[in-house]
């Protein structure tokens, strides 16, 4: 037979919740030691944000701006989403300087992340592009007057009767199977999201009107070395139309086709994308262009591996002396953001 003998009660439990109890007393009635304070963190303290309203120049790659750049006193830089920005004094004005990359994802990109981030009295680009106008020649600067995004388009499907596309919102003629449209902008001061069809965004008239008067001031450079010049001295356009889009163009026939569609004096990869963040933003915008080569106008290879240099300190040559004449008070201040 098994026997199994009964659980008693444990004769030690009374006392060990006894002693659980005095113990959890005595704790909580204990003085705490005050936490030793915690190391300084090696983390750089963020600078005071700079609330100088300053003129954004800006330009596409190293080349184009060197010359403002060297005419520039600086006083600090800064690498903002890895983009330097070189703050300082030129000719008289606060300046920002920075370059937006090629194209006209990076352009829209970096404008929009200076106009977060800086107080901007306004946009000037300084640059090179392709000349569209038959009229005009490498080396001359080009200062439309407003800028479209030429190559926001449709690609058409083809039918018996020619290419036919499913929808059009501009009046331009298109291009084999491609069809200009227009941009689609956010309105100000309208419900969110919505949206406007626009295909021209006008510079500052204020800029335009300053850009006028310096006009045969000064005289343009046409030699890259004391043997190679160009047959003509260069010149000063202000007004008329430019276009821009994400192609590097070096071909006559769409070259053609751009100067009927558009009457556009210069073609770009970057300034239609900020005057549209511009506008979006209310910032005063104007770029300056001058001209490396023709777009594949001519019979000879492209001309901006000889010419590019020349074309782009043409171009900063004529934004200083836009500087020089543009007044200090000029553009109030910075847009509220």
């Amino acid at each position: 037979m098994l026997w199994i003998q009964p659980l008693r009660p444990h004769r030690r439990r009374p006392a060990l919740l006894l002693a659980i109890v005095v113990a959890a007393t005595s704790a909580a009635c204990t003085p705490r030691t005050a936490p030793a304070p915690a190391p300084p963190s090696s983390l750089p303290v963020a600078a005071a944000r700079d609330l100088t309203p300053r003129v954004a120049i800006m330009s596409a790659f190293d080349a184009e701006w060197q010359a403002l750049r060297a005419a520039t006193t600086i006083t600090r830089t800064e690498v903002v989403n890895n983009r330097t920005y070189h703050y300082g004094r030129l000719r008289g004005h606060d300046v920002v300087l920075l370059l937006s990359g090629f194209s006209m994802v990076n352009a829209a990109m970096t404008t929009q992340a200076l106009l977060d981030r800086v107080p901007v009295r306004a946009i000037v680009f300084s640059g090179i592009a392709g000349g569209v106008n038959p009229g005009l020649h490498v080396g001359d600067v080009t200062v439309p007057a407003q800028w479209g995004n030429y190559q926001e388009q449709v690609f058409a499907r083809e039918t018996p009767q020619g290419f036919a596309p499913s929808r059009r919102t501009t009046d331009f003629g298109g291009y084999g199977m491609m069809f200009p449209q227009g941009t689609s902008v956010t309105v100000r001061h309208a419900p969110p999201d919505s949206l406007e069809r626009r295909f021209w965004f006008p510079v500052d008239s204020q800029a335009l009107g300053i850009a006028r008067t310096i006009a045969g001031r000064f005289t343009l450079t046409r030699c890259v070395q004391a043997d190679r010049c160009l047959e003509h001295t260069p010149k000063l356009v202000v007004g008329g139309n430019g276009v821009s889009g994400p192609t590097f163009v070096d071909n006559a026939a769409y070259r053609e086709w751009v100067w009927r569609t558009f009457r556009a004096d210069a073609l770009d990869m970057e300034s239609s994308a900020v005057a549209l963040v511009a506008h979006e933003n209310q910032v005063p915008f104007i770029a300056f262009r001058s001209l490396s080569d023709l777009a594949g106008g001519t019979e000879a290879p492209n001309e901006a591996r000889i010419f590019g240099r020349l074309a782009a300190e043409n171009s900063a040559a004529v934004v200083m002396a836009f500087l020089d004449a543009l007044p200090r008070h000029a553009f109030a201040g910075p847009r509220d953001r």
